[in-house]
């Protein structure tokens, strides 16, 4: 029996691409944060999970990138960011329930237009319809230095913060 179809675009994004000027959310909806921006010239991750307060996303996902923190740092990491399709009051509520501080920037792309221009859109009904893959970027200059999309969208294998911490 199927719980769900999964409908999967096909990725744009690669390797040596820019960040797109593209806003996204912190806290509020007048909160409006260029992810360009953001990043800039920094050494960044960012991270996108399929929906917040999801259990692979709350269980797994959101809190390696939290305990690793430290560790990424370490090696040189200066932004951290973590993307959903969500409104941003309940990327606030979840990073205020994970502890994430300032650590991790929360934020929201309620209408999906960031994970729409990098192609990692993918549509699973139970979730709301559009959601982000699962991934994980490496961004240096504001450029995509590296890229990991979990194989089916939303397993819990290569975008988590130890394969991203052993690839830097």
């Amino acid at each position: 029996q199927k719980f769900f179809v999964i409908n999967v675009s096909v990725m744009s994004v690669k390797i040596g691409d820019s960040l797109p000027s593209i806003n996204l959310f912190e806290g509020t909806p007048k909160d409006a944060v260029n992810i360009k921006d953001l990043f800039g010239d920094k050494k960044g991750i960012l991270f996108a999970v399929p929906g917040a307060f999801t259990p692979g996303c709350s269980r797994t996902h959101l809190p390696g990138y939290v305990e690793q923190y430290d560790e990424l740092v370490k090696k040189g990491v200066e932004v951290i960011a973590c993307v959903s399709v969500n409104d941003p009051f309940v990327m606030a509520a979840w990073g205020q329930q994970q502890n994430v501080g300032t650590k991790i920037h929360m934020l929201a792309d309620p209408n999906a237009e960031f994970t729409k221009a990098l192609g990692l859109d993918i549509d699973l009904p139970p979730l709301g319809g559009v959601r982000s893959k699962r991934y994980a970027l490496l961004v240096n200059g504001g450029k995509i230095v590296a890229l990991q999309v979990e194989p089916d969208g939303t397993g819990l294998t290569c975008s988590l913060a130890n394969s991203v911490l052993s690839s830097l």
